[in-house]
């Protein structure tokens, strides 16, 4: 993916142990990482689940949430290793046999993101994918039932992100969020 120039990877697959390898090629790649933050119901902060424990800068671990904003049952979360959530439960997507189903998981909330980050690099594409994910993060809807849940304690809102490019924080001369902002949310990458 590097090597063709890649700018977001949707990784819908986890599983293993750490590996440096596969470390230094997400952040190597130059490109937005969203990862699957796993369907176990459990806290990555205590156990890892790669490749969405990995902290790297560019990557972006996503819980799932259901149709009611909470998050899903099966989502594993982690106050300061899962980012952010997106829809994952009762996604219509494709099957083998040529067919369409209703699917949950995680890995169906990545790809949400993944395609979020694909708008946002065609829109501005001098943004890093450091400032691609800064504007994914701090344009996500604050809802009270993932407060503490994961790191922005929300979901996914493509509009705030794209559309809302200062979101309101004060930037610094390079264009990037100002650290105070990025403080004040408390963005763990």
């Amino acid at each position: 993916a590097t090597e063709m120039g890649a700018v977001v990877i949707n990784a819908s697959w986890g599983g293993g142990g750490f590996s440096q390898s596969l470390k230094d090629a997400i952040e190597a790649c130059g490109c937005v990482f969203a990862a699957a933050a796993g369907n176990s119901g459990r806290d990555n902060d205590s156990r890892n689940f790669y490749p969405s424990s990995y902290d790297s800068a560019n990557l972006i671990s996503v819980g799932a949430t259901d149709h009611n904003d909470d998050a899903a049952y099966f989502s594993n979360f982690g106050f300061s290793s899962v980012d952010i959530g997106a829809p994952g439960v009762n996604i219509l997507s494709t099957l083998p046999g040529n067919s369409y189903g209703s699917l949950q998981g995680t890995s169906m909330a990545t790809p949400h993101v993944a395609g979020v980050a694909g708008l946002l690099s065609a829109d501005a594409p001098s943004l890093t994918p450091v400032q691609v994910k800064e504007r994914l993060l701090l344009g996500a809807d604050p809802v009270p039932a993932l407060n503490g849940r994961w790191v922005t304690g929300g979901r996914l809102n493509a509009f705030e992100s794209l559309l809302n490019p200062e979101l309101g924080l004060p930037r610094s001369s390079s264009g990037t969020i100002s650290d105070s902002s990025r403080n004040s949310l408390a963005v763990r990458r």
